[in-house]
């Protein structure tokens, strides 16, 4: 039994009891509604023991439920086993949704309690309009976590530091003109952010608030005259007070935010993002202006790079390229040699980012899965928890690192010795999906939904198929995951769907994940160009930022298209050329072997 959470559900139920509230709701997200949080913000982690990043808790007078997404469908059987807690899993068939489970079970009267800040405005409202039907309550205040959290951690609170505008590309005052050009198509004369990635873009700031993501606790308003920055007050330097003195920003203080929101008199529409503003800013906004439904202007604007971005991430994907080749190496060279586990190999793989110029983090955990432990997508091994690796089957290694020019993501899977054909079809079929969709034309206007075919489409073919989307957005010196492009084939209420343009920067990273066996996944990370423009429209295309090897040794010729076999020989001439020369001789040796024309 899982007794520490069954403690904690007890504990909370009582608190629930004694304020009149049946239904008590928990997210994953901090109250910028990231999606990664500090540990501060892991309320959901610590009253459910599920670890993984997306996933919302739903506690009941008798019952709880936590539901989440298919990259954690078999981490969170097993780390909710013993809880009493249903795994709702999500988009599968016959899966309600939370609302759509409220709706259900809610009975007249009842009332439903969360954290107003951790919420977006648009569950929020959903929620509210249900128990309105109902004649019930929402009751957005409460923070009943808090109460028998006892050991909480403290929040986080670090220097925030400015970037040279040289590796930005745009000053803050160009960017802030952008943002209110966008503004005034919407017809609003003013906006509030709370998504820190946008927040850190516009301002051409970073921070360490959040593991992982370069990220501050901020708010930001944005009006037709001004423009006001809310940090915490003890992350604020000197050196930085006198850089904002610079620039057309009014600095706040991060704890005033609501203060200010109750006391504002607005000029003009306030525009607010549906899912990246919380539901207790939206109920203080629209009590004293008129609120327009629409997309942060600055998630689009920070999604197209820069050519001083792209300059500066094509640099840094070549130095972090040749980390994941020196560990390729390394692991093929001493597997069955010298005694290695996914935690030292995991560790090795971060020690040699470490010891890369620019590196600054970790852009996430490194994720390093043996065998089917590779089948969890985001398996983590822990000291209590991990394998050895042997000379033999698969080793599947995703990780990425923060440098001062690029953030940076990838994927590879790697023989350690002898696997099955099934495993040899499977990768085969995999990497085939990844160089079509790399490789694929489009006209302009098509959307990552248009384009996840050309990556699943051999999986598909063998009645396979993984259950996550194929691509998401990549940060410039922020967020390992951003949008609002992304490639998927299928979309839920609530996803953004945006046409692919010039200089956005996207994962490519179909896999196959069998359940007790087995796990692969091959991830190239690449940025949208423009080609030839004709009569019949404007053609894009994708240019690769990631030049590692794919494993030969798992890759089986005889069902592979003479087009797969020519995209595969083409992309690891490019990978030799690219990367060849900044190897030692022995090294490029190698490589020139691991990256051979195939037949």
């Amino acid at each position: 039994m899982n007794e520490r959470v069954c403690e904690r559900l007890k504990a909370l139920r009582k608190i629930m009891e004694e304020r009149g509230v049946q239904h008590y709701y928990i997210t994953t997200a901090d109250y910028h509604n990231s999606e990664y949080a500090d540990d501060y913000f892991k309320e959901r982690e610590f009253m459910s023991g599920f670890t993984g990043s997306n996933g919302n808790l739903l506690i009941e007078s008798e019952k709880a439920g936590l539901w989440t997404d298919g990259r954690y469908f078999i981490q969170a059987e097993k780390e909710l086993e013993g809880s009493e807690i249903t795994l709702f899993r999500m988009a599968e068939e016959g899966v309600p949704t939370v609302t759509e489970y409220l709706e259900q079970n809610i009975q007249e009267g009842e009332i439903l309690a969360f954290d107003g800040r951790t919420v977006a405005a648009r569950l929020g409202r959903q929620m509210e309009a249900i128990l309105e039907k109902k004649k019930g309550k929402v009751l957005y205040h409460l923070d009943f976590v808090d109460e028998i959290w006892t050991d909480r951690p403290s929040r986080k609170c670090n220097e925030v530091f400015a970037l040279d505008e040289k590796i930005c590309g745009k000053t803050v005052a160009q960017k802030l003109d952008m943002v209110r050009v966008a503004m005034s198509k919407k017809n609003c004369k003013n906006l509030v952010l709370s998504k820190m990635d946008d927040i850190m873009w516009l301002f051409n700031i970073r921070g360490k608030d959040v593991k992982c993501n370069p990220v501050a606790l901020s708010y930001a308003i944005i009006t037709e005259d001004n423009s006001y920055l809310f940090l915490q007050e003890n992350a604020v330097t000197e050196k930085l007070k006198d850089w904002i003195a610079k620039q057309p920003v009014t600095l706040c203080d991060y704890e005033r935010i609501m203060e200010f929101l109750q006391n504002q008199t607005w000029n003009g529409a306030v525009l607010l993002d549906n899912e990246n503003i919380s539901y207790a800013i939206y109920k203080l906004v629209k009590d004293s202006a008129e609120v327009v439904w629409g997309d942060n202007p600055t998630e689009l604007l920070k999604s197209m790079k820069n050519e001083v971005e792209l300059e500066m991430m094509r640099e840094v994907y070549l130095k972090d390229s040749l980390v994941v080749c020196r560990f390729m190496k390394w692991m093929k060279e001493n597997i069955g040699k010298i005694p290695m586990s996914e935690l030292s190999a995991a560790e090795y793989m971060d020690n040699l980012r470490r010891e890369t110029e620019g590196f600054l983090d970790l852009s996430f955990p490194t994720i390093c899965g043996y065998k089917e432990n590779a089948a969890m997508m985001h398996y983590q091994a822990t000291e209590d928890n991990y394998k050895e690796l042997e000379a033999e089957s698969m080793l599947l290694i995703d990780c990425g690192g923060q440098y001062l020019g690029g953030t940076t993501d990838v994927t590879r899977t790697f023989a350690l010795g002898p696997v099955t054909e099934v495993m040899k079809e499977h990768f085969t079929a995999v990497a085939m999906g990844m160089l079509r969709l790399l490789n694929g034309k489009f006209l302009y206007g098509c959307t990552g939904r248009n384009l996840d075919i050309l990556a699943r489409g051999p999986l598909w073919d063998r009645n396979i198929d993984y259950k996550c989307g194929t691509g998401h957005g990549i940060g410039y010196i922020l967020n390992v995951h951003e949008g609002p492009q992304n490639v998927r084939w299928r979309f839920l209420e609530g996803m953004k769907e945006v046409p692919l343009e010039e200089g956005m920067v996207l994962s490519n990273e179909p896999g196959v994940y069998i359940e007790g066996s087995h796990g692969i996944r091959t991830e190239n990370i690449m940025v949208t160009k423009r080609g030839e423009k004709n009569g019949d429209g404007q053609f894009m295309h994708f240019e690769s930022l990631t030049f590692v090897p794919i494993d030969l040794d798992l890759i089986d010729t005889s069902i592979m298209e003479k087009k797969d076999i020519e995209n595969l020989n083409r992309y690891h001439k490019e990978v030799y050329e690219k990367i060849a020369p900044l190897m030692t001789e022995e090294e490029a040796s190698w490589l020139k072997e691991v990256t051979r024309e195939v037949k």
